[in-house]
């Protein structure tokens, strides 16, 4: 079937940075996009001004930053894909006024982070990275003092979301107790409960977790007075996210002995790109592990993420399906034969819908299927009307007050 749409797949350009995944660029060039550009490392802001001004599609990982600067400057731009877990890079209320939809894979690196919590406690409850730096130096260290097993210890968790949920699994496998804490209600997995409140959890546990996302709330939960109330000898992991822990506090109680481990994947400040200085006061400290924020990354894990947000991207571009995005209210419709569709971004007050609908029914215009979902800021509504007078409709449409976008898909 022909398609009559205002952007045909030959003049869409996709912009791919941070080394998204083949398969992302794979799909959109399979589906006959051919304007898709991949660059391996981040953009500053003001080069990506530079590059943004036509691009249709995003897609970034965790270093690319974009401001409402960016947002401003791109007047083309339908949806950003954050090929990660969050969405904290971008500013998502600029997003939303723009009428850009966002979206990201919050599950699919749940597994890699979860096995290699696992594996960084069991490493750590040995003891192994100071007995891996003495046999690197020539010294053998075999020793049993102040190594465990992990059966029988307490696994306390904080944030039972996604992955905590997922390492709550593994850990009981291994035969732990399993305790956590969330400021929401959660339904416990296997034998694993709820802690009565965080500073009760920290009392148990012999490896604590972190599993939260970055918000205001969160910033620095582990600080000096938390971490106080850590049960003597305990160990700190954090994969969750650099600013929930204060790092110089926890530095402090590695030298005093009051934590006997830690493993640190994410930083309050981390080097924009590979091969840049890392500087942080955990270095060089006992039995305390640091990764370059590579919880996630497995091979396995970058093919999910590249494959779960390349589609969303491309049924949004396609169809106008918004399930999953972040800032464009969530609508699912599959195609209607014999009408084109038109999407309809505007914000969000009294009577648009009631425009739209009189703006067509005045001009004759026949609507097949209709659609609408707003959140606090902006209305989202997908029109079938009839395929003869979709052009005349997109430009009435235009003309409705509170209008962000209007575009027509097929």
């Amino acid at each position: 079937m022909s398609k009559t749409t205002s952007y045909p797949k030959e003049k869409i350009n996709i912009l791919f940075l941070e080394n998204i995944s083949d398969k992302a660029v794979d799909l959109f060039k399979r589906n006959g996009y051919v304007n898709v550009k991949k660059l391996g490392g981040a953009l500053s802001e003001d080069e990506l001004i530079k590059q943004i001004a036509n691009v249709h599609l995003l897609g970034i990982r965790s270093k690319t930053h974009i401001s409402g600067k960016v947002l401003n400057a791109a007047k083309k731009l339908q949806a950003i894909g954050c090929f990660c877990i969050g969405v904290n890079q971008v500013d998502l209320e600029a997003a939303t006024k723009h009428g850009v939809a966002v979206f990201n894979a919050p599950y699919s690196n749940t597994r890699s982070v979860a096995e290699l919590v696992i594996g960084l406690s069991i490493m750590l409850i040995r003891r192994i990275p100071d007995k891996n730096k003495a046999a690197h130096e020539g010294v053998w260290m075999k020793d049993a003092k102040g190594s465990y097993e992990l059966r029988g210890k307490t696994l306390g968790i904080i944030g039972y979301g996604n992955i905590g949920s997922q390492v709550s699994v593994l850990a009981e496998a291994l035969g732990m107790k399993v305790i956590f804490y969330d400021v929401e209600t959660k339904l416990p997995l296997g034998n694993a409960h709820a802690a009565k409140s965080m500073k009760d959890l920290l009392g148990q546990a012999d490896i604590v977790s972190l599993h939260v996302p970055e918000v205001e709330q969160t910033k620095n939960i582990i600080n000096k007075n938390t971490l106080k109330h850590f049960k003597k000898g305990a160990i700190l992991i954090n994969y969750a996210r650099g600013t929930v822990v204060e790092i110089p506090a926890l530095a402090k109680a590695l030298q005093e002995g009051l934590l006997s481990g830690a493993a640190i994947d994410v930083f309050p400040v981390e080097p924009k790109k590979n091969g840049d200085k890392l500087s942080s006061p955990l270095q060089n400290l006992p039995n305390v592990i640091l990764t370059p924020h590579i919880g996630g990354s497995t091979e396995e894990a970058q093919q999910n993420i590249g494959e779960d947000v390349s589609i969303k991207l491309f049924n949004y571009l396609e169809n106008g399906v918004t399930n999953g995005s972040h800032t464009v209210p969530a609508i699912g419709l599959p195609p209607v034969e014999g009408a084109h569709r038109i999407l309809h971004i505007h914000n969000n007050v009294p009577g648009v819908l009631s425009a739209i609908n009189t703006q067509l029914s005045d001009h004759n215009i026949n609507i097949v299927g209709q659609y609408l979902k707003t959140n606090d800021e902006i209305g989202y509504v997908v029109l079938d009307v009839d395929k003869r007078l979709s052009k005349q409709a997109m430009e009435l449409l235009k003309d409705v007050k509170e209008t962000i976008k209007v575009r027509v898909l097929y």
